[in-house]
């Protein structure tokens, strides 16, 4: 009998693997890693006060990122309300009916057997609504510095809770002009945004269907 309980288990396994393809072709991960500056050349030893190359800004910069490494705040406002309602009503009425000869060889049936007739009524209706909105702050850094100007900037911040951990991981391309005086930037300004909130811990386990009721749900026709 456990033999046959872990056959079962395996076939079940083996199933649930198969069903999951997407499981196989992982999208790669990006790396949130923050990008320190390059090391500056040594100052040339030319005598002079004045040295470009030892953390030189110029007056009109200010104190927004603009260069590998600078650090920004990307101010997190994303709210999205979608709704969609649909129904479709169609109805269709029929008859037929034959007059067959009431004598002679061909009176084989009643005009009444020759008569047909159907009715066909189709009523549907669906609505669909969801809303989600994230809010807060996270820093970030400046990853690459584009030929136009544009700042390509990742970062993620990690909370370790009492019940759990919480990561928010953000990617996109900034404008300077965007940021502004307190080196903020709305995370609505931020171009090809990639934002992930994930949870790990007792909650979110907690909050998930087990595996064999996964299983099931994949499987199931219905």
């Amino acid at each position: 009998m456990p033999i046959r309980t872990s056959k079962l288990a395996l076939a079940l396994l083996t199933v649930l693997v198969a069903t999951q393809p997407a499981l196989a072709r992982k999208k790669p991960k990006i790396d949130y890693t923050p990008v320190m500056p390059a090391t500056p050349p040594p100052p040339p030893a030319n005598g002079a006060i004045f040295q470009a190359s030892t953390g030189y800004a110029a007056l009109y910069e200010g104190p927004r990122a603009r260069r590998v490494g600078d650090p920004l705040t990307i101010v997190l406002a994303e709210r999205t309300v979608a709704q969609k309602d649909v129904g479709s009503k169609s109805g269709r009425d029929g008859s037929i009916g034959l007059t067959p000869p009431s004598a002679g060889p061909l009176s084989l049936f009643s005009p009444l057997e020759a008569a047909a007739s159907g009715t066909q009524d189709f009523k549907g209706a669906g609505s669909a609504s969801q809303s989600n909105m994230l809010s807060g702050e996270i820093s970030v850094t400046v990853a690459q510095v584009f030929p136009n100007g544009t700042l390509l900037v990742r970062g993620e911040k990690q909370l370790r809770l009492n019940r759990g951990d919480e990561t928010v991981q953000i990617q996109g391309i900034v404008r300077i002009a965007d940021i502004d005086l307190d080196n903020r930037v709305l995370s609505t300004r931020v171009a090809d945004a990639k934002i992930s909130y994930t949870g790990r811990g007792d909650l979110q386990r907690q909050a998930r269907p087990g595996w064999l009721q996964r299983f099931f749900s994949l499987i199931s026709p219905f």
